[in-house]
């Protein structure tokens, strides 16, 4: 996994904990010293940094490690033997703050030794996404695609009456499908979303909505790089139409459908004197019908009394649309292009 330690050397300070021999009054046995070494005390909290916890002792049981303070601010991710000694790579999450950990093993005394997760802004692309929400490397990026899509298009197989209410227009299931692809899916989550079948992919590591610092507000709502005041003052919303959603939360790939990967979008901008903007999703090879074909999905949104519903076509089916204005090609002048996430944001070169 890529770890990211630019800019810490000054902040490379080591904290020693020392624990104090006690008699343990039940056995009559006196509890060894441990020494704890954590450099550095002081990491970035963007979802990579990391410091590494020495313990000092010849004990052949590997310690405990527990978080029990700011408890999503960082993750154990190895405990290894090093000699004599026990070491332990602590990676920092996206949350800041101060990160405690409790040392306990076999004949010593439990230890307690923190580490500070300092706040991260910096959006390396400008484009007001903070880097702390993208998703820089495969795993989590291929996780979310999977989820994205088949969320998107679960809601496809379902009755209307099963779907969540918020669903009412293009643009509510994309962000519903965005959402809900960043949680943590564990069983509480499966219950709560009532799907008939859950798929048995992996959730990001990097972090889970909306455990972050922008807590519920996933979306970018102006444009601009990013800004610490941004973090508090509006910019972020848990609402986006569609016209947000392409203008500040995605950057464009072209409009070559052929170069779409599952989980990029497709806008559309409709009228004249009435602008309206439309979104569609690119789902690639279904998740639910395994027939090889390949999918886009959208909702209608309403029309005067009618709720509207949720399409899916085929790649063929939407580049010969019936109306020349809905298909996805570049000599159509309402066809905006392909927009992927900025939070799949990796670089100049997409391809």
């Amino acid at each position: 996994m890529l770890i990211r330690r630019a800019g810490l050397l000054a902040l490379s300070a080591v904290v020693i904990v020392c624990a104090r021999g006690v008699w343990e009054a039940s056995h009559g046995k006196k509890l060894l010293s441990a020494r704890i070494v954590v450099r550095p005390d002081r990491i970035r909290a963007n979802g990579y940094d990391t410091a590494i916890l020495t313990i000092e002792g010849h004990d052949p049981t590997p310690p405990t490690i527990l978080i029990s303070d700011n408890i999503r601010g960082a993750v154990v991710d190895e405990i290894v033997k090093d000699g004599r000694n026990w070491r332990a790579q602590v990676r920092a999450g996206v949350l800041p703050g101060r990160i405690s950990l409790r040392i306990e093993s076999p004949g010593y005394e439990s230890s307690t030794v923190d580490i500070t997760a300092l706040p991260d802004f910096h959006d390396w692309a400008e484009d007001g996404t903070p880097d702390f929400l993208r998703l820089d490397d495969d795993h989590d990026q291929r996780q979310f695609r999977h989820w994205f899509t088949y969320l998107a298009e679960a809601q496809y197989f379902q009755k209307p009456a099963s779907r969540p209410a918020e669903i009412d227009d293009c643009a509510a299931l994309i962000r519903y499908a965005y959402r809900e692809a960043l949680r943590e899916h564990d069983s509480a989550w499966a219950d709560s979303l009532r799907l008939p079948v859950i798929p048995a992919f992996g959730s990001i590591a990097k972090y889970q909505y909306p455990f972050t610092p922008l807590r519920a507000a996933l979306f970018r709502v102006r444009g601009g790089g990013l800004r610490p005041s941004d973090l508090a003052d509006g910019a972020f919303l848990q609402f986006a139409d569609a016209q947000t959603l392409w203008r500040y939360n995605t950057h464009p790939i072209g409009h070559d459908l052929g170069r779409a990967l599952p989980g990029d979008l497709l806008f559309f901008r409709q009228g004249s004197q009435h602008v309206t903007f439309h979104s569609m999703v690119y789902l690639g090879e279904s998740q639910v019908q395994k027939d090889g074909r390949r999918y886009v999905l959208y909702h209608t949104g309403p029309t005067g009394k009618d709720p509207g519903e949720i399409r899916r076509l085929t790649v063929e089916e939407i580049l010969n649309f019936p109306q020349p204005e809905w298909r996805p090609i570049v000599t159509n002048p309402n066809f905006l292009g392909i927009a992927r996430w900025n939070i799949l944001r990796r670089g100049t070169n997409e391809f």
